[in-house]
């Protein structure tokens, strides 16, 4: 459970843990509480953000039915960064919790009600000190083209290696569908891509079994948003939208290392696309570089989960 009160009502004591949703609100005056199946929350404009258009007031409640996890459904979740993210060697440190799930609830934007049933959703955690150097990302969970619930994100960046005093170009993208996870990540694979500043993003990627290629673009301006950085903390540092047009296609992949059998070809307009950090002097144009030492390491079968019931004190917090 995730939560906090940034305003409590007049002799009210702010909840340690998740309440029933009218004591929530009886409670608390301006803040959230988040758990897998509910989320619920209230926060007003404080005048600091002169970077973005933005309202006076957000209300939020609604209930979530996840369907994807990081998995394949029905087997074990797995660590989106693999089995080092239990550890303090990559910064941030990123899980993708629920890739796909259907919400219901509504939303207050400015006053004005929306409600939704079974409305697409995805949630995914980052934590640690700072985003990397420069970096992109690509969600959607709306797709014309498949039957069934189809999930996709990718996302990479120029992230330091702490223990190797380096940096590496890091990118992954994972589709869920039809109850499978495809992952293309640098220990089972290569990833390529090419970002521009803002408004195209393109992917290129294939493992020993699948390839896949997606496009993005978007027309928009986009909105400016805080991210954590090193230099600055939370800064107005990335720029996304959620209106991109995206093609994604999906094949096996024959012995020869051509496309076999087309798995998914769909398209959306309602992508969500992001950059940031930086310097963005043009476009960026590069590919999964792991250092071999590290590309073996990820590739260990650990049990964390395992690993740390037999010395549970030394297990990181939140993990």
């Amino acid at each position: 459970m995730l939560g906090n009160t940034f305003r409590a009502d007049k002799g009210s004591q702010p909840p340690t843990k998740e309440v029933p949703p009218q004591e929530f609100n009886r409670r608390v005056l301006e803040g959230f509480q988040v758990t897998p199946l509910w989320h619920q929350g209230c926060i007003h404009d404080d005048g600091r953000t002169n970077f973005a258009e933005t309202v006076k007031s957000a209300r939020w409640e609604y209930s979530t039915r996840p369907v994807y996890g990081w998995g394949n459904v029905g087997s074990k979740q797995n660590s989106t960064a693999g089995w080092l993210a239990a550890f303090p060697v990559f910064e941030p440190h990123w899980q993708i919790c629920m890739a796909g799930g259907l919400s219901t609830g509504w939303i207050e934007w400015d006053g004005e009600r929306f409600e939704f049933q079974d409305a697409p959703s995805y949630s995914e955690k980052n934590w640690g000190g700072a985003f990397p150097r420069k970096w992109f990302w690509v969600q959607c969970n709306v797709f014309e083209g498949a039957t069934g619930e189809v999930a996709l994100t990718a996302g990479g960046g120029l992230r330091q290696l702490p223990v190797l005093d380096s940096f590496e170009n890091a990118a992954m993208i994972g589709i869920h569908y039809d109850g499978i996870l495809y992952e293309f990540v640098p220990w089972n694979g290569v990833v390529s891509w090419e970002i521009s500043q803002w408004g195209y993003w393109y992917f290129a990627a294939e493992n020993q079994t699948h390839m896949v290629e997606l496009k993005a673009t978007t027309k928009y301006p986009g909105t400016t948003l805080r991210a954590p950085t090193s230099e600055a903390g939370l800064a107005p540092a990335c720029k996304d939208t959620c209106f991109g047009e995206l093609t994604l296609q999906l094949w096996e992949r024959r012995y020869d290392g051509t496309k076999g059998k087309m798995i998914l070809d769909v398209t959306s307009d309602m992508a969500a696309l992001e950059v940031g950090g930086g310097p963005w002097f043009n476009t960026w144009k590069a590919k999964t570089a792991t250092p071999e030492l590290l590309r073996r390491t990820l590739n260990v079968p650990v049990d964390v989960d395992g690993l740390f019931g037999f010395v549970p004190f030394f297990k990181p917090p939140g993990l």
